[in-house]
């Protein structure tokens, strides 16, 4: 982190004076906690906005934003500091190749967050889709696989493209809760969580709206249809998931290359080894000793050991 070039978060003073007070607020909290950094990791499928939600976030343009520009494959952590709090935001390419898991952007991802610290995850997808399948699955795997099934601990559920009307005479509130309830059940059989575990700690869903059409309040603050003011909302959402008692992720070598092999079942090697000499060695030697005892010696042999009765 240190050999990130951190400035100045001068974003915020674009936003309307009430969010500024908001977020100001929200990361005041954190500092009361004794949190003074927090780095932000975004995932997810590519064209889901991404790199929209960032720049949304730090209020620049930090990440090239175009429908027909292809994404980067290496990620991008941006930097920046506010009243002794410092922000880190990590943006990460695509996660789908041609109708697959791109493991080679997977691979680039985990080695970029080596060493690294996890505050948050971003799990970002679109509201405005109608439909969950396979592969969605299997990003969400990919994933876990990767950082581990504790990362979605940290966890939210992103959905862009907030700013919509709802098909087929949908109330906005029965469409959000059909499409959440969609995605959370993806990333619980894609993370392989519990059911109950699940439920005990549920995984937030924040709505985000990056573009311009996005309808504002009397104060300038952006809003979507159900009146929620949507960027504080995320910041607050982002720091109660870091103060929910559970403890960031440190992408460590032994987390990205799993465990060693030549490691495995050490421990069993002393239990196997005492069991083997009480169980087998013991008594075949044992055995031997008893058959020696037992054996009928020839009377030569009892004879030159002088113990052979003499009459023979």
């Amino acid at each position: 982190m240190a050999s990130q070039m951190i400035r100045e978060w001068a974003g915020i003073n674009q936003f309307p004076t009430a969010t500024q007070d908001k977020l100001l607020g929200l990361l005041g909290r954190l500092k009361q906690e004794n949190v003074s950094t927090m780095t932000i990791l975004v995932m997810g499928k590519g064209g889901v906005g991404k790199s929209s939600t960032v720049n949304s976030i730090l209020g620049e343009r930090v990440a090239a934003v175009s429908a027909f520009q292809t994404e980067a494959l290496r990620p991008m952590m941006c930097s920046r500091t506010r009243a002794g709090f410092t922000l880190n935001i990590i943006d990460t390419p695509g996660l789908i190749e041609g109708g697959y898991v791109n493991e080679h952007a997977l691979e680039i991802i985990k080695r970029f967050l080596l060493n690294k610290t996890i505050d948050v995850l971003l799990y970002v997808d679109r509201l405005d889709s109608y439909r969950v399948d396979n592969l969605d699955r299997q990003v969400v795997k990919a994933i876990t696989e990767a950082f581990g099934i504790d990362l979605w601990r940290r966890g939210l559920v992103v959905l862009t493209h907030a700013q919509l009307s709802p098909p087929d005479g949908l109330s906005y509130d029965e469409f959000l809760s059909r499409r959440s309830e969609a995605v959370l059940r993806i990333v619980r059989l894609g993370a392989r969580i519990r059911k109950q575990d699940f439920q005990n700690h549920p995984i937030p869903v924040v709505l985000v709206e990056n573009s311009g059409r996005c309808d504002t309040n009397e104060l300038g603050e952006k809003v979507l249809p159900n009146g929620a003011v949507w960027l504080p909302n995320l910041v607050e959402k982002i720091t109660d998931v870091i103060s929910n008692g559970t403890k960031p992720i440190l992408v460590d070598k032994k987390l990205i290359e799993g465990p060693n092999p030549n490691e495995r079942g050490k421990i069993w090697i002393p239990i196997i080894l005492a069991l083997q000499y009480f169980f087998v060695i013991r008594p075949i030697r044992q055995g031997i000793s008893d058959d020696i005892n037992q054996e009928t010696r020839p009377l030569w042999e009892l004879r030159d050991m002088g113990l052979a009765d003499r009459r023979y």
